[in-house]
């Protein structure tokens, strides 16, 4: 296991509340008392929590079924003041103290917001105080929404550079098939890498207060290894697992990372940057930008999609439809279209140190 740093621990609404909307208190305690003990073994502790939605339903006396996005922003104002409440009161006797951070996406897809949210951050960790990170659902709507805390979590590891992100849940890991629904399921101790087939695996949330499953802990993971970071999938009932996660100890399932993580720049270009066109590249481009790891040149460029200035990042998508990745464009929209006229050879349209690509690409902003 890693030498110790910064671990992020995702705890599920599943694992936090009852499905009545209760937060469940001996488990609070118990996470309390696990990041005490990171804490005391050298780790700096990140917490993303879910909960506030489900905590506010209960004190409300509301059911999630047929819920206007209104009626769950208000419940999700409700629950975020009980919960952040709750974490004082459960991490007091640890003397830890807590601070709230709520994301949006659009927060970490603007480089200077993004990187005030990395400097709050470095600067709460460096003061031994614990980020309670949460999607800020009273404001969000369905284009700014990561839509789930898994892959908020995975965005947030890279974020602070974590060299370990652990995923607590209502399942003890990843199976060959739905343990709830399959008897024969067996658990997969080590994902070495994340194909098509364990995708195909993966299903919708299972439990009345979760909004993810296991597809976005899938994503979450796969994020998560491209930044270089380890993530580990563990049952939520028992938040003591973190330690001994933390200290090497099988628990759950692992996914390894990659052997060659992308440095900061590239991670928020490939994952939290978000695309404001498409260029269209040709089969030679696009073989250069994979295989040959070069620069986009002009010369490789047959259409553009949408408006955009010079600065911008934008999909690379090759002719097939197929999304190659994204970068930063040293043109905007207009010049490019007025280049396709007449092409420059050698003209530079990307830079390769700007610049993102892999056959299977995950962007989780469309």
């Amino acid at each position: 296991m890693e030498s110790k740093g910064r671990i992020v621990i995702k705890v599920g609404s599943s694992s936090l509340t009852s499905a009545a909307g209760a937060l469940l208190q001996e488990r609070l305690i118990e996470l309390a008392k696990a990041i005490d003990t990171l804490q005391d073994e050298g780790w700096e502790p990140v917490l993303v929590s879910s909960g506030a939605v489900a905590t506010g339903l209960g004190e409300l006396g509301w059911r999630r079924e047929n819920l206007t996005m209104p009626e769950r922003q208000a419940a999700a104002a409700v629950g975020q003041g009980l919960l952040m409440e709750k974490y004082n009161q459960v991490f007091e006797p640890y003397d830890i103290r807590v601070a709230q951070i709520l994301l949006t996406r659009d927060d970490l897809g603007d480089r200077r917001r993004y990187i005030n949210a990395r400097n709050t951050m470095n600067t709460l960790l460096q003061h031994g105080v614990l980020p309670v990170v949460n999607e800020n659902d009273t404001v969000v709507f369905a284009e700014i929404r990561f839509g789930d805390n898994d892959t908020l979590s995975a965005l947030v590891a890279g974020l602070v550079e974590a060299k370990l992100l652990v995923i607590l849940t209502d399942t003890d890991g990843f199976y060959s098939s739905d343990p709830h629904k399959d008897p024969t399921a067996r658990l997969i101790p080590v994902v070495e890498k994340i194909g098509p087939e364990m995708e195909m695996c993966a299903g919708g949330s299972s439990g009345p207060v979760g909004t993810g499953g296991m597809r976005t802990k899938l994503m979450a993971a796969r994020i998560a290894g491209r930044s270089g970071i380890r993530t580990v999938l563990a049952s939520g009932d028992q938040p003591a697992n973190v330690v001994a996660i933390a200290r090497g100890e099988q628990i759950g399932t692992t996914f390894e990372p990659a052997r060659q993580g992308l440095r900061s720049r590239k991670r928020w270009i490939a994952f939290s940057s978000v695309p404001r066109g498409t260029v269209v590249v040709d089969a030679g481009a696009a073989n250069a930008l994979l295989a040959g790891k070069k620069s986009l040149l002009a010369v490789g460029v047959v259409d553009v999609e949408g408006d955009f200035a010079a600065g911008s990042i934008v999909r690379i998508k090759e002719v097939n439809g197929a999304i190659l990745g994204k970068g930063i464009v040293n043109l905007s929209a207009e010049d490019l279209r007025l280049v396709l006229r007449k092409p420059r050879r050698g003209l530079e349209v990307i830079n390769r140190d700007w610049l993102v690509c892999e056959r299977v690409m995950t962007d989780v902003n469309g």
